[in-house]
């Protein structure tokens, strides 16, 4: 009869347990195996004198042998195949992380997106942070967006095939420049002499939007020639003109304007509107330089900021090719919606001198082709004959996306309204033009000048990686006449307002040009964007009453105040630069002032 013993048992199986926890359970498991044993061994001599008992004794302890036998073959095939698991999975984990630590950073994050470099998506179908529209408030944002989060992943979508660019040169100093091919290097020399490219960023700057998602430490991509038709604001995602689709988790809005035209010009034929520009972007400027050396007469339609700047570039060639410019506008003088009337018939004449033919007060009626020519009649009977028409009358803010996402627009300013963050919805914000926020000082607004669009897309980038700042800034804005005649202004800049005119003889260091010299740089706003003035002092003395310049006087230099309820709410600064933050703190504290006089002494419009 084969016997075995629970001491012999335990000894043969503890070289196989791989742990002590298995060598606990095993003592556990013969502890109970052996005390039957002890039992029967007790009760066998016990009882040895009672014969009849013997033969029950022996068959109760093959039982109990052979069970013991089976249990210990049992724990000993288990103890082996867990053994055979953990030598397994140790010897995985070890594999995997040496083939981790000897592979190129991208090389993983590939593996982990389950896409190879060669198998990426030409574009990624998740990003974290997606900005439409590629415009200055977009590559502010996106700046802002890296400056708090170095390791940010960004998209900019646009609509338009360059890389982001500021728009200002387009119509002031790409003209002026010397070099005849600038309309391929689109490098311009600013007022102070000093070089620059249009374009934010070089190419290099940008991750090729493939790579996006895999870039060790994230970077801003940029899909060029892409529209969002489509937004879903539940699902969180975009559908492109393509039929691509995108999710995002914050995204920002920044589609900006797009140029209004006249609908008399909308009414003509084809034929008309092969010879029009709306001019907004870098094809424009290039479509219209080009035809400024081919035509003999082009036509700009509308006096304010653009219409002026470009009548004041055009005419430069005016003089030095024979090139007839004419502007038209129904006002009474150029920037007649913005500056008082005496001011806006100076500038006129100013125009008048650098080559322009203005004829203001005029409305088109109908634009005609004939023969050749373009002819333009207008609402007095007058007409015009031209060989092209700029128009120039402002902009409509770019807001098709509202239906699919359901977002408000402002029935008065038009825009995408938002709160005070930015914010249209939890994770979509809205920034530069297409934006219609609350003023706390001056009520709703939509804005739409660079400065805004660097101030709210840096605030808009800012809030989307959590600051919670409100908007409080007061955006300037300037406009160049060329480099010898230029303004800044701020706030409610209404000529319907009542406003009062400071004004002082000018000296040579009261030009742009002399201004971007002392500032650094040709983009003004970018040396003062964020700057204030601590404070206002007023000194105490008495000053005539403000009087309203003369018609004639030769408008040197000299501050503007516009006025609401005898509180300033609006400053323009004629050829005087570099002021910005004391007429931002003025609109600020947002006080009555018995003596503006007094108050334009801050701006230092006496001193040689």
């Amino acid at each position: 009869m084969f016997r075995c013993s629970a001491g012999g048992l335990a000894r043969a199986l503890r070289p196989l347990s791989p742990a002590p926890r298995g060598r606990a359970a095993t003592g556990k498991l013969l502890q109970r195996w052996s005390a039957p044993v002890e039992r029967q061994r007790s009760t066998r001599g016990a009882g040895s004198s009672a014969p009849q008992g013997s033969g029950a004794s022996s068959g109760f302890a093959l039982i109990v042998g052979l069970s013991t036998l089976g249990a210990g073959a049992y724990v000993y095939k288990t103890l082996r195949e867990n053994k055979e698991r953990f030598t397994s999975r140790v010897t995985t984990i070890t594999t995997r992380s040496q083939e981790k630590e000897s592979s190129p950073p991208d090389a993983d994050a590939a593996a982990q997106g389950g896409a190879a470099a060669g198998a990426r998506p030409e574009v990624p179908s998740h990003v974290p942070f997606l900005l439409i529209g590629g415009g200055t408030a977009a590559f502010a944002a996106a700046r802002s967006i890296r400056a708090r989060d170095p390791g940010a992943r960004v998209l900019i979508v646009s609509e338009d095939p360059a890389l982001p660019y500021m728009r200002p040169p387009l119509s002031k100093e790409l003209w002026f420049s010397d070099d005849p091919n600038v309309t391929e290097t689109l490098r311009f020399r600013q007022w102070n002499g000093k070089e620059r490219s249009i374009y934010f960023q070089p190419p290099s700057f940008y991750v090729p939007v493939r790579d996006l998602p895999y870039v060790e430490n994230g970077g801003v991509a940029v899909l060029c020639g892409k529209k969002v038709v489509h937004m879903d604001v539940r699902g969180s995602a975009v559908k492109l003109s393509d039929g691509t689709q995108i999710s995002y988790d914050k995204c920002l809005i920044a589609t900006g304007g797009s140029p209004r035209n006249l609908p008399a010009i909308e009414r003509a034929g084809k034929d008309v509107q092969q010879r029009l520009t709306l001019f907004r972007k870098i094809e424009d400027y290039k479509k219209l330089e080009k035809i400024s050396r081919e035509v003999k007469s082009i036509t700009i339609i509308g006096g304010g900021f653009l219409g002026s700047e470009l009548a004041c570039a055009l005419g430069r060639r005016a003089r030095s090719r024979g090139l007839e410019v004419i502007q038209l506008f129904p006002e009474t003088g150029n920037m007649g919606k913005v500056l008082p009337e005496y001011l806006s018939n100076w500038t006129t004449e100013k125009v008048r001198r650098e080559g322009v033919n203005v004829m203001p007060n005029a409305v088109v009626k109908s634009v005609s082709v004939s023969g050749k020519r373009l002819v333009i009649e207008l609402k007095d009977g007058r007409k015009v004959e031209t060989d092209h028409i700029v128009a120039a009358v402002g902009l409509e803010p770019n807001v098709e996306l509202a239906k699919s996402a359901g977002l408000e627009v402002d029935s008065d300013f038009g825009g995408f309204r938002v709160n005070a963050e930015l914010q249209a919805r939890s994770n979509i914000w809205v920034a530069g033009d297409a934006a219609c926020f609350y003023d706390i000082k001056l009520g709703r607004r939509r804005v739409e000048h660079h400065d805004h669009a660097v101030v709210s897309g840096r605030l808009a980038g800012e809030n989307m990686t959590g600051a919670a700042k409100p908007y409080w800034h007061q955006s300037m804005f300037w406009s160049d006449l060329g480099p010898n005649v230029g303004y800044e202004a701020i706030g409610l800049v209404d000529s319907s307002l009542p406003t009062v005119g400071v004004f002082a003889k000018a000296t040579a260091k009261d030009t742009p040009k002399s201004a971007t010299e002392q500032s650094g740089t040709g983009i003004r706003s970018e040396s003062e964007t964020e700057a204030e003035a601590a404070e206002v002092h007023v000194s105490p003395g008495s000053s005539p009453a403000p009087q309203v310049p003369k018609q004639g006087e030769d408008y040197g230099k000299g501050v503007i105040f516009y006025l609401r309820d005898k509180v300033v709410v609006g400053i323009v600064l004629w050829n005087i630069f570099n002021r910005m933050p004391i007429a931002r703190k003025i609109l600020k504290d947002g006080e009555e002032h018995d003596d503006l006089n007094e108050i334009a002494k801050l701006f230092n419009i006496h001193e040689d």
